[in-house]
């Protein structure tokens, strides 16, 4: 028996969900947001690091954000916090959006196209240092 594509998956994770444009996040970190970018190094070494992103590894992602979680950064309060997660171009971004989305994080969405529609909009990106939480 054979599952549904990686495109059906993702379009059900996107379906519902309001994502942002690069501006929008930019406006949702100025009210207090968590950027939240999940890019590897390797990617962050080649186009740059958004300026005032949490860089979390992907595979630990939910523990972090959990306001239940012992693992948790300070930052995750509590189930109502913002939270825009970035990747280099929005799609393993909607899947980690969805991912806390179904722990509680009811406001969690993601940056359409990732860093690099970032970068088309002409927004920012310096060479770091970043602010990487293990």
């Amino acid at each position: 028996m054979r599952g549904p594509g990686i495109d059906q998956v993702l379009a059900k994770a996107r379906a519902g969900t309001r994502r942002m444009t690069p501006r929008e996040t930019v406006e949702a970190g100025r009210r207090g947001a968590l950027i939240i970018d999940t890019r590897t190094e390797t990617q962050r070494l080649e186009q740059g690091e958004v300026p005032g992103a949490i860089v979390i590894d992907r595979t630990v992602l939910e523990w972090r954000l959990d306001p239940t979680s012992d693992a948790r950064i300070p930052e995750a309060v509590d189930h109502d916090v913002e939270v825009v997660v970035i990747c280099r171009q929005g799609y393993s971004s909607g899947l980690a959006a969805e991912s806390l989305r179904s722990i509680g994080l009811w406001r969690a969405t993601d940056l359409i196209g990732g860093v690099e529609a970032w970068q088309e909009a002409g927004l920012p990106l310096t060479s770091g240092p970043a602010d990487v939480r293990r």
